[in-house]
């Protein structure tokens, strides 16, 4: 294991299983919220009830509302709702020295600019070096140290390097890529996606309806970064396949329990108020605004957003959906012999 570093964490959501397992690691850790009550309930109960049930958080870690207490550290880690990022950055400008690692660990876009939390980091803090820590990592497994793999991506190998040789451990591993933007589309894009099975399953639709919204929606995914200059070969990875599949299979996915409440009936503002931070329901406004800026077709998040931003029903949107016309599955990075040998037919790919 590599020698203890000063570790601070920004959120105590997934933070605090971050923070629980760089501790038992042997770090230094702070882990920062902005409520000074959650704060107190950490310190009070030994863990965070509310969104962290049943994982224990040692008194060694040090739980602040005071932003302050980041200074010196060697690597800051943004926790946070997209939503907050830029908010959070800002308040902790003062506190972080321009040798500090910044790492970005959230999942999502700043709704007004649809900038990546990276892009919006390096906004900020654009004497720092930055990298992207992102794959399928639910916290509360993390923080029972039950083995998971993510990737970190960063166009600074220096960060990249520490980050893999400072944060991995026997329960924890880091690969590496180049890659941000793929890495981040990818976690960002698949909480769309994970919304769209919860629909599913609350229809009571089954495994086959499942399997061709994880794939087809993939390959929406991946159309729309390699248009936005990401590397297609990055989505069969930890950030693409890997992220989506844990987001659309797992109870603990909140996109997936808000989904499944629209499934059910209820009107999607609701289900989304009453699961709380649902990602996906931002990012999906957020897709079709690229795809539209990229010329991309993606039907799937098309209609899921009709369902989230319009009342349509997701039976209407099924139908739709399962009655576009007939297509090769072909995308524009493979070859097709259908197309190529059918050109009457002209490009039936996409």
């Amino acid at each position: 294991m590599a020698s203890s570093v000063k570790i601070s964490v920004l959120g105590c959501g997934f933070g605090a299983a971050l923070s629980a397992l760089w501790q038992s690691n042997g770090h230094s850790v702070t882990a920062w919220t902005k409520f000074q009550a959650e704060v107190d309930a950490i310190k009070r109960d030994g863990e965070n009830t509310r969104v962290l049930p049943g994982i224990k958080l040692s008194p060694e870690i040090n739980f602040t509302a005071s932003i302050s207490e980041i200074k010196d550290s060697e690597i800051l880690v943004f926790a946070v709702p997209s939503e907050f990022i830029r908010e959070t950055a800002l308040a902790a400008a003062e506190f972080v020295g321009e040798k500090t690692i910044i790492v970005s660990a959230g999942k999502g876009f700043e709704r007004v600019t649809q900038k990546r939390l990276s892009e919006v980091l390096v906004e900020v803090y654009p004497r720092n070096q930055i990298a992207v820590l992102t794959g399928p990592c639910h916290a509360e497994e993390v923080g029972k140290g039950v083995p998971t793999t993510v990737v970190c991506a960063s166009k600074w190998k220096e960060a990249a390097f520490c980050v893999q040789e400072n944060l991995q451990s026997e329960t924890f591993r880091i690969y590496l890529s180049d890659d941000v933007k793929g890495c981040e589309l990818g976690g960002a894009l698949k909480n769309a996606i994970a919304l769209c099975c919860g629909i599913v399953r609350g229809m009571g639709l089954g495994d086959n309806a499942l399997a061709a919204l994880m794939t087809r929606g993939l390959a929406e995914i991946t159309r729309l970064s390699a248009a936005c200059g990401a590397q297609w070969q990055t989505f069969t990875g930890l950030s693409g396949m890997g992220d989506l599949i844990i987001t659309c299979t797992s109870e603990l996915s909140r996109n997936g329990r808000a989904g499944k409440l629209i499934g059910e009936g209820m009107a999607a503002e609701a289900a989304v108020a009453k699961t709380g931070t649902v990602e996906g329901y931002y990012t999906a406004k957020t897709a079709l605004e690229l795809a539209d800026k990229y010329k991309v077709n993606l039907p799937i998040i098309e209609q899921l957003c009709k369902i989230l931003f319009e009342g349509e029903r997701p039976e209407k949107a099924l139908k739709t959906l399962m009655n576009r016309p007939v297509k090769c599955e072909k995308e524009e990075y493979w070859t097709c012999e259908f197309c190529e040998t059918n050109t009457d037919k002209g490009d039936i790919c996409g």
